[in-house]
């Protein structure tokens, strides 16, 4: 049985405990924040969430991005991207649209406002960094 990091028509808005004020970038380039960054913002909404965990894991384990090895990949369940280090430190909302596809709005920014207030729009907060 395949498992599912994909949400749909959600905000994942920084963690309670983000230090961040604005979207920073991630100063390791080769980090899976450094990957996840690159890869959304590069081309929004052109992934969604199961994509960019197994593109990233593909990419740094050195594996093709084939069937076999993504089904492999999602043959346990994985953390989903509330658990990501770019809305837990580095400042990033990750909105996941009607069709699961996502994109990266910095915290503050006009958009990541609108995602929040927009009522067809679900937000659930990243996992915090440490316990309340």
């Amino acid at each position: 049985m395949a498992h599912s990091s994909n949400y749909h028509s959600t905000l994942i808005a920084i963690a309670p405990d983000c230090a961040a004020t604005t979207g920073v970038v991630p100063p390791k380039p080769d980090s899976v924040a450094g990957r996840h960054h690159a890869m959304l913002t590069a081309a929004p909404y052109s992934m969604t969430s199961d994509d960019l965990l197994f593109a990233v894991h593909a990419a740094r384990n050195g594996l093709p991005e084939t069937a076999e090895h993504r089904a492999e990949f999602f043959a346990k369940p994985k953390a989903c991207l509330r658990a990501s280090p770019l809305p837990k430190q580095y400042g990033w909302g990750i909105h996941h649209d009607a069709e699961g596809r996502i994109a990266l709005y910095a915290v503050g920014s006009a958009d990541y406002v609108r995602l929040q207030n927009d009522p067809r729009t679900r937000t659930v907060a990243a996992v915090r960094s440490k316990r309340a």
